[in-house]
This record gives C-alpha cells, structure tokens and sequence, in this order.
C-alpha cells in the first residue's frame, strides 16, 4: 500500500511538471480572442501583444 502512494505521488508530480513545461504563460498574462483582427487573433489585456492562434508563450517585452 505504502509503495502505491509512493508511486502515485511521484505520477502526480511527473504529470504537473510536464504539463507546465509546454508554456511560458504567467499570471500577468491575460490573452483574450479579438475578432477585430480574425478568427485565430489574440492581444495581449496587460502588455497589448499579439499573436496569431492560442498563444502558448508569454510574449511581454522584457
């Protein structure tokens, strides 16, 4: 039993760290569909990026 649990915990955690290693995206980043420039157009409501289809990355000027 203690060896499932263990096992379990370690999938867990292998599954959340895959599964932020995809995207660059933070907290700061509010993406929403703007139609204005198509039906794939994204901006950027905190920096006023743009991007073409679901953005993955952050794209804020550093």
């Amino acid at each position: 039993m203690p060896l499932l649990l263990l096992v379990l915990l370690v999938s867990v955690l292998l599954y959340l760290w895959l599964a932020r290693r995809g995207t660059t995206l933070t907290r700061d980043c509010r993406w929403r569909l703007d139609r204005t420039g198509g039906a794939d157009h994204y901006r950027c409501a905190a920096c006023g990026a743009v991007c073409e289809g679901p953005p993955k990355h952050c794209l804020r000027p550093r």
